[in-house]
């Protein structure tokens, strides 16, 4: 095997990594307030989610032909050499900028799920494959453009226009049910939210699982395997099919720690206010996609539930909680792009194949150190509804904090 066929081995296997932890770090923005208002089951809930990411899979490719164009130059668009590679850049060295650019996006993923946080994995993508970009082709190897375009504008307008149609809808909901008694009311949108999370589920399998079905058709087409032009007729079977599972295996894993935040973290949330939320959600989420922009779910989602208890009469918001979402939106870009080009550094000056197994070993034994830290204090489906530490603010419940307090130390 070359050196070339396996870094685009590695690659793909990393890609498939990157999508699994998409699905588990979004599973809350389709199924956390209907976790949290008791309208399904958790475990109900994820099976569902991954069923639909699954089905949501094979709906469209617009958004994966926008990854392909409007986030790296690294091929040739116009002209009678359209396809080929810049100059400068071969096959190789173009996979490596790829590969640490998913580096950097699975780091963050991980990273922000242990504090459940629920930051963009499509940001953490984007910010990697710039970071690895600019590392090694310098600023004129990305698509600014493209990036203000498809992905910085969309980022803010998003949550903005998510809060304004969420709280909007909240606030109408609960005029025109005013009289009706509020368990009635409570039992009829959980019903109601069952159907809204599902589109929601359905519109992020449609557009995020698209992502990585972009890098690895940008991989195939910096090594001569696919035609740039060919991508928006549609893709090989074989990538539609793998990112598809892997999103809905992710999603089926359920990352709890995200989902306990959105959940609990941000509202004390009720059915009326969850189907509102998913439903504006669900809109802005499936618009985006047939434009074919690479939006941010985790930021329309979160942006979606805020609008919810800002529309609801009498209801709080934890402003503290969102203010830290707002950090790791704020920085999602430049860190997991400083990872981007820090692993794109590592693996050239090691150069070759044994450059990408190191860094792809890199990422085991820093994928592994987090998941084995978040085991020391579980966030699962037994705890993920338990009640919000008002004092701490931290995603760990506070009977799992206790646990870990040593005997002799005395209480909180």
């Amino acid at each position: 095997m070359s050196a070339e066929m396996l870094i685009l081995v590695l690659l793909v296997i990393t890609a498939l990594g990157f999508d699994f932890t998409n699905g588990f770090h979004d599973t809350g923005n389709a199924m956390a307030t209907s976790i949290a208002t008791g309208a399904l089951k958790p475990k109900v809930a994820v099976g569902l989610s991954a069923i639909l990411n699954l089905v949501g899979a094979f709906l469209s490719v617009q958004v994966a032909a926008t990854i392909t164009k409007d986030v790296l130059k690294i091929q040739q668009t116009k002209g009678p050499n359209a396809g080929d590679l810049i100059s400068g850049l071969d096959g190789q060295k173009a996979l490596v900028i790829i590969f640490a650019g998913l580096i950097g996006g699975i780091l963050w993923n991980l990273f922000t799920w242990l504090f459940g946080l629920p930051s963009s994995s499509s940001h953490a993508l984007f910010g990697g494959l710039i970071g690895s970009g600019i590392a090694a082709i310098g600023t004129s190897g990305v698509n600014w453009d493209g990036i203000v375009n498809k992905v910085v504008l969309p980022a803010l307008l998003a949550p903005v226009i998510a809060i304004a149609v969420a709280a909007l809808g909240t606030w109408l909901v609960y005029r025109i049910t005013s009289a009706i008694a509020e368990s009635k009311k409570e039992s009829g949108f959980r019903a109601g939210q069952i159907a809204t999370a599902s589109l929601v589920s359905l519109a992020h399998g449609t557009g995020d699982a698209q992502k990585t079905m972009g890098v690895i058709a940008l991989a195939l087409i910096a090594t001569g395997h696919l035609s740039a032009g060919s991508v928006s007729e549609g893709l090989p079977i074989w990538i539609v099919f793998s990112c598809a599972l892997a999103i809905a295996l992710g999603t089926y894993i359920g990352g709890w720690r995200v989902i306990r935040t959105l959940g609990k973290g941000l509202v004390e949330i009720k059915a009326p206010q969850g189907m509102a939320a998913e439903a504006s959600s669900a809109a802005i989420i499936l618009t985006s996609s047939a434009a074919g922009m690479a939006l941010s779910t985790t930021h329309v989602a979160t942006g979606s539930i805020l609008g919810s208890g800002v529309g609801k009469p009498g209801a709080s918001v934890r402003w503290g909680v969102a203010g830290r979402m707002v950090v790791a939106w704020v920085t999602t870009l430049p860190l997991a792009g400083l990872v981007g080009a820090a692993t794109y550094g590592i693996a050239n000056v090691i150069g070759g194949a044994a450059g990408a197994i190191v860094i792809f070993v890199i990422l085991a034994v820093l994928s592994g150190f987090m998941y084995w830290r978040a085991q020391q204090q579980k966030v699962d489906s037994s705890n993920v509804n338990a009640e919000w530490d008002e004092t701490s603010n931290s995603v760990i419940p506070a009977e799992v904090a206790d646990d870990k307090i040593p005997a002799g130390a005395g209480s909180r």
